[in-house]
């Protein structure tokens, strides 16, 4: 423990006193070129994992901002509209919207239900209006459709974002491992040749210090962006309830 605690000052007397050969660089690339075969394969690891991680980063920041930007033109066409037939219209075009499918699930239950009792000219007629309607069957089954569709969608948005959580999780004990690793590579070559010399010991603890700071630089967005997607997940599962009452309420003032 003597030696480890003295490495620092030691580095830094020699680098004062200009004893540092040219060819000892402690580059980031060079520390790497110079690593252990185990520790380029957690520093391959926890690269996979930043990039992959990243990607689904920029690829959720991109899917969610379209979804938001057609929520609001979803939700102002269809309280424009007086024809729920006029809103299925629209819904290819703006199908990024989760509550797109919860309209047509709950548009599709409630048009298979008035078929049964109002021939199909009757069918999306005007919600808001006062012209007498076929009754629902059913409302609660409408319900269940929303409640059914809410789930397919908030699965949707969640889908891959626990992939961060996972490298948040993970990447810090990859990074522990190879810390852990170049330590014992430092302490073996201090046993192989009975020399605390800085040449020998200095690699394996800059080899452990780097597998250690690509730990953190893998986990510490992931979990940074985990929560931050998340909590926009449960923005539009609110937005989703909200929305599906108003569609209940709509189905029971005008077909009950």
């Amino acid at each position: 423990m003597r030696t480890l605690g003295s490495l620092p000052l030691a580095l830094w007397l020699q680098a004062q006193s200009g004893t540092v050969a040219e060819g000892s660089s402690t580059s980031i690339v060079t520390l790497v070129l110079r690593s252990s075969p185990i520790s380029k394969l957690v520093l391959l690891a926890l690269g996979l994992l930043s990039v992959i991680s990243w990607g689904i980063i920029l690829y959720k920041l991109w899917t969610f901002r379209r979804s938001e930007r057609h929520t609001t033109q979803f939700l102002d066409i269809f309280r424009r509209s007086n024809k729920f037939s006029e809103v299925q219209a629209v819904c290819k075009s703006l199908d990024d919207s989760p509550l797109v499918g919860l309209f047509q699930s709950g548009y599709a239950e409630l048009t298979a239900q008035l078929r049964q009792t109002a021939p199909p000219d009757a069918i999306g007629s005007n919600p808001h209006g006062t012209v007498v309607r076929p009754t629902l069957k059913s409302l609660a089954a409408v319900d269940r459709a929303l409640l059914r569709a809410s789930a397919v969608e908030v699965n949707k948005l969640e889908h891959r974002i626990p992939f961060l959580a996972t490298t948040a999780s993970m990447a810090p004990f990859i990074g522990l491992f190879g810390t852990v690793w170049g330590i014992i590579t430092a302490f073996e070559g201090i046993g192989q040749t009975g020399s605390t010399n800085l040449g020998v010991v200095a690699p394996g603890i800059a080899d452990a210090l780097v597998a250690t700071a690509a730990g953190l630089f893998a986990a510490i967005p992931a979990v940074y962006f985990y929560n931050g997607l998340s909590n926009r997940v449960k923005l539009f599962a609110s937005e989703m309830d909200d929305f599906a009452m108003e569609f209940l309420n709509i189905a029971e003032r005008n077909f009950t």
